[in-house]
Order: C-alpha cells, then structure tokens, then sequence
C-alpha cells in the first residue's frame, strides 16, 4: 500500500466513550483500564494481545490500535451492536507521529509483520485488506485473508484528538444518539460498513 492510498484510519468504539475520546484521545489498552468505558474487546484475543511485545517497542497494549480498514472480522462480529457503535475515523497524519508502527494484518496473529511507519505502509497488502469478503475455500489462503483485513496502525500511549477528523455510524438512530452528545463531530453514515 502506498501513503497516497490511505485516506484515513479506523477505531471502533462504543458511542457513550466519545466524550472521554474527544479530551483524551483515543487510549492504548493499558491506560484505558483506569478510564470508565465500555469495550467491544474479547477477551481471548485480548489475553493473545497481552503476550506480544512490538520487535524493537513495546507491550503491544501500550500503543493504540487503528485499524486500516474497519470493515474487518472485528466489525463482522459485533454487527449486532451497530446501534450503538461508531467508527472514528483518523487523519493519517498519524502515520507521522514518533513510535508509530505499521502490522501487515492483526497485530496479535502468529505470522504478521511489523513495521516503521509511515514506509511500514508497503508491507499492507491493499487488496486484501479493502476486500469486501475475506472467505476462501482454501483454509490457509482464508487465515490469509482474514489476518490482512485486520491490519494495524499502531501508535505509542494515545492517538490525540485532533486527529480524529469525524465518525461514521450505522444508520439514522446511532447518527441521533451521536448527535446528542453535542460533541460537533462530522457524521456520515455508512450502512455498509457495519455489514448492514
């Protein structure tokens, strides 16, 4: 993937934890624990998470994960809760900022890449990772595949709010619940994403 081709970056969320993203940023795991929030984590990938440590950084829940492409297996299994969720989407200025690092797919899989950014971008397969369907009848080519969809932009503690440039939300009753938080950020929304 090249920089020009990375319009923004992704970070799924609960609605009702906007007002704290909005002072705060968005959180690496680790500071988030001492912050009220709700999650849309599991538990089991969050236990495979607590083990990786980023060659040459740190614990991988010390940096907050932005995905490439929200429209991914994490959003696949949460669709149910659309309602309630949103997608924020991130300048990917970010890119820029010291420490960031780049996965070729889900930061905790056996077999992904980490890179620097923002030249850590070229190891994304683009492809793969914009694809609408990730399903293949060969088992290993669907790991493939469905590794690449979860590819990570990974950056140190927080990523601060004046990155987050606007959200996009399921439909017309999670663009209200957004709304009335009063928080002005730019909404779309954007059924397709939430694989509604």
């Amino acid at each position: 993937m090249r920089r020009d081709e990375l319009h923004e970056l992704h970070y799924i969320t609960p609605i009702e934890n906007l007002p704290s993203i909005m002072t705060q940023g968005v959180l690496s795991h680790r500071k988030a624990v001492s912050v009220a929030h709700a999650s849309v984590a599991m538990a089991d990938i969050q236990k495979r998470r607590a083990a990786v440590v980023v060659p040459g950084g740190r614990p991988l829940h010390e940096y907050a994960n932005l995905y490439i492409c929200a429209r991914n297996p994490m959003m696949f299994l949460r669709k149910r809760q659309h309602s309630s969720l949103c997608v924020l989407r991130i300048d990917p200025a970010v890119l820029d900022l010291a420490g960031v690092v780049v996965t070729d797919g889900n930061a905790s899989s056996v077999h992904v890449l980490f890179r620097a950014a923002p030249d850590g971008l070229k190891i994304v397969d683009r492809e793969m990772t914009f694809a609408d369907d990730w399903r293949d009848p060969d088992k290993i080519q669907y790991w493939r595949k469905k590794t690449a969809k979860c590819a990570e932009v990974l950056v140190l503690d927080a990523v601060p709010p004046r990155f987050i440039v606007g959200a996009y939300v399921s439909g017309e009753h999670a663009h209200e619940n957004l709304a009335r938080l009063g928080l002005g950020i730019p909404t779309e929304i954007n059924a397709r994403m939430f694989f509604r």
